[in-house]
């Protein structure tokens, strides 16, 4: 149900909720005081029962929740009872779901679109027919939001305005391509990548993207102040070397820029100075100061602007979202509150927003959450609490003290060896051991790898599967089963290192297995040494970066997506720009001749294989993007295209460079800021302070139980999961997460922010209130 659209909230953001708290309409004259709404929800109809009211209610204060989380803006949230199944058809998971595979499939259609893998091309009518049934099904999501937005409102929405104008001309251009059964130059394949990062399964991603477009301002400064050497240095490197007939990097000025373009990246040095450094010693002045003030000054210097730019845009997101949640839990805390208690939200309209916002949620957990948030014990929940119900909903329960370990119902000599079992694991000892038994393991491979074998599958063969290799699997194997055992399963895979150690140790024995099978799959013999990697948690420094690592995970995978959504862009208009080009034997009379030398019968050595850099198809384009991304030698290829198109095509490349520098660098800063954040954090907070953060205790009396529920289906239903008369403890326990760590170490500024944003708020209200005091006044 959630949203798909994300985005930052408005500035006059508060002064719209300001005027929804006075604009309500009361619910109607019930006769049962517990049933008389507070405020009716938009969604309601006036000819609706009262309980059918309060479930609009509770359905539309989960929407408000719904897209506080997915940081949506609320101009788009549904006013009216008409719009609300246009709006629910679109947020469902079967609509994600077929969001994100159409999405998938037009990506993917560039593989069997001219020009495509060999043999793997679709006839046009085919391929032109899944393009359009693709787009349609993206389209819905369009047509549908026109139900309950209208276009006023999407024309203030630039990611949907850019998504509704490149499907206008992607459908266009598909009719077309199917009436005239062939393909035209269609650079605007490079554009589908929209349609992917708009679905739900990608809002990390377009996160990541707007703090790209925010950094770009010092990025885009310092890349002028770049330029600006990189042309000085290249008009006066004409100016001194286009008069040295061996040098051919500076014959023109055009030479000259793009010779100490590509030095910027050092993949043509020393080549580009040794020409001039043969006729004076004193030209290495000219290229060593030029590498000195680009390289190791200029972009550096970038580095550091941006990481302290994306530092403080990573602070400013976290603190737009928080107040945006808080404004979310506002609109739906109004919804909540009946006429008897203005100011409270009893448990069953807060169970019954429950079953809309988290429907898988057990009631039993919605009783903890509720008393988790009820600090005041009250048995009502003020607004104040309230507004921690994102953080409550995160919580996963345990009893406090299990009343039998998992195996105390087990056969009786079942029991006593899972007892000895865990005795057995938890002994402060038992570690020692394993990681004994993993420096073995080492040194075991060690003798291996300096043992002279004939063939090489001889040697991965004693290296990955041979008796060593078998019994110190089985060891591991056997540790495993004890934890297992011992602590039970779900406690096993608790800890992520077992998680690790097991799935290493079974991958392992599959590969030993293999390579005994089929003695030629010896790069299995890499899964052997990936248990060693436990040995570098014994180092802090170690589990700091393992630490930071788990952080930067979510952000690495939006890295990944944004990178290849950037290589497909390039890709594509690669394709179209060059696939028709044949390099071999190109380049007659060139600085890169000799790369593209071709002969069917002999190959001397590796550089003649650079034809092979092409853009024939999607696939082997991306190969040579990446090979361009490493720039090592990267202008061989870029040289090679300006021979065989003209000069201009260099743009291209130049541009794809700077495009991944940025991104690259932006990367750089956000692992810097990650590393930094975590250092500080572990630094602030010690270990007590940890749990006591990442843990909450309930207490839970029976009676107390009842009085707040007061419904006896619902006592019936959990009066397993606590005692009759009697009192019980659960622990909540919340994930390491970046989110949680941030709330922890900002919480000094995140009570700022609040009391700046009620400031505000009330600022709005004093405003509104005398407006309409005055509207009164000129009315009588």
């Amino acid at each position: 149900m959630a949203s798909t659209s994300r985005g930052s909230p408005d500035d006059d953001g508060y002064k719209r909720f300001s005027e929804d708290i006075h604009n309500v309409s009361y619910g109607s004259n019930s006769t049962n005081p517990m049933d008389e709404m507070g405020s009716r929800s938009n969604l309601s109809r006036e000819d609706t029962a009262d309980i059918d009211q309060w479930e609009m209610n509770y359905h539309e204060a989960a929407i408000f929740l719904e897209e506080g989380e997915n940081n949506e803006k609320f101009d788009s949230h549904p006013r009216h009872p008409s719009a609300l199944p246009a709006y629910l058809l679109v947020h469902n998971s079967w609509y994600y779901t077929f969001d994100l595979v159409f999405s998938l499939v037009l990506l993917l259609l560039a593989l069997v679109e001219k020009p495509a893998l060999e043999d793997a091309e679709f006839p046009v009518g085919l391929h032109g027919t899944l393009e359009l049934v693709a787009l349609g099904v993206i389209g819905v999501e369009l047509a549908l939001k026109l139900r309950w937005i209208g276009w006023t409102t999407i024309l203030r929405h630039k990611r949907t305005m850019v998504k509704c104008v490149t499907l206008s001309i992607m459908v266009v251009e598909a009719i077309t391509v199917l009436i005239r059964q062939s393909s035209h130059f269609r650079a605007t394949r490079a554009l589908r990548p929209i349609f992917l990062v708009d679905t739900r399964a990608c809002g990390a991603v377009r996160r990541y993207i707007r703090q790209i477009l925010q950094s770009l301002p010092p990025i885009l400064d310092m890349l002028g102040l770049l330029m600006f050497f990189v042309c000085s240095y290249a008009l006066l490197g004409y100016f001194l070397f286009s008069g040295h007939e061996t040098n051919l990097y500076f014959r023109t000025l055009g030479d000259s820029f793009v010779s100490m373009f590509v030095l910027l990246t050092t993949a043509n040095f020393p080549d580009v100075m040794m020409p001039s450094y043969a006729i004076s010693k004193w030209t290495a002045v000219f290229f060593i100061s030029y590498i000195s003030t680009v390289l190791y000054v200029l972009m550096n210097l970038m580095l550091a602007v941006v990481y302290e730019t994306f530092t403080g845009i990573e602070k400013e997101k976290f603190r737009k979202l928080l107040l945006h949640k808080r404004q979310a839990c506002k609109l739906a805390f109004r919804l909540l509150v009946s006429k008897q208690a203005p100011d409270n939200v009893r448990f069953r309209q807060f169970h019954g927003m429950m079953r809309y916002y988290s429907p898988q949620t057990k009631l039993r957990d919605v009783v903890l959450i509720f008393r988790q948030l009820n600090k005041s014990n009250s048995g009502q929940l003020s607004q104040d609490e309230f507004l921690n119900i994102y953080d409550g909903t995160t919580l996963k329960w345990r009893t406090k003290t299990p009343i039998d370990p998992w195996f105390s119902a087990a056969w009786p000599p079942l029991r006593a060896l899972c007892r000895s079992s865990r005795i057995f694991v938890t002994w402060s000892y038992f570690e020692h051991i394993v990681y004994l038994l993993i420096v073995s393991n080492g040194l075991a491979m060690l003798v291996r790898v300096l043992q002279d074998c004939a063939t090489l599958e001889e040697g991965a063969k004693n290296f990955a599967a041979s008796w060593d290799s078998y019994l110190f699997l089985i060891l591991f194997l056997v540790e495993a089963l004890l934890k297992i055992i011992g602590l039970g399963w779900t406690e096993y895979i608790s800890s992520g290192w077992n998680v690790f150690d097991l799935s290493v140790t079974l991958l392992a024995f599959g590969g030993a297995f293999f390579l005994t099978m089929m003695p030629s799959w010896t790069a299995v013999v890499i899964l052997r040494p990936l248990r060693l990697l436990r040995i570098f948690k014994l180092k802090k420094r170690y589990r700091d970066i393992f630490g930071t690592l788990v952080l930067l995970s979510p952000l690495m995978s939006s890295t990944a997506v944004v990178m290849m959504v950037m290589y497909y862009f390039f890709a594509i208009i690669g394709m179209e720009l060059f696939s028709q080009y044949d390099l071999r034997n190109c380049c007659v009379n060139s600085t890169v001749e000799d790369f593209y030398k071709y002969s069917s019968n002999v190959t001397s050595s590796g550089i003649g294989y650079y034809y092979l850099n092409n853009f024939n198809n999607l696939i082997i384009s991306g190969i040579t993007l990446f090979e361009l991304t490493v720039v090592n030698n990267w202008f061989i290829v870029m040289d090679a295209y300006a021979s065989v198109t003209n000069k201009f095509s260099r743009l291209y490349f130049m541009l794809f460079y700077l495009f991944t520098m940025v991104v690259l660098t932006i990367v750089v800063a956000s692992v810097l800021e990650a590393f930094r954040f975590r250092i500080q954090y572990k630094q602030q907070t010690s270990k007590k302070d940890e749990e006591l953060m990442l843990h909450e205790e309930v207490i839970v009396d029976w009676s107390s139980l009842q009085s707040q529920i007061q419904d006896v289906r619902m006592l019936e239903v959990i009066q397993s999961d606590f005692i009759v008369g009697g009192v019980i403890a659960y622990i909540g326990r919340r994930r390491r997460t970046r989110d949680v760590l941030q709330h922890h170490m900002y919480s000094t500024e995140i009570a700022q922010w609040m009391e700046e944003a009620d400031s505000v708020e009330k600022d709005i209200n004093l405003i509104i209130d005398e407006a309409q005091i005055n509207a009164r006044l000129i009315s009588a």
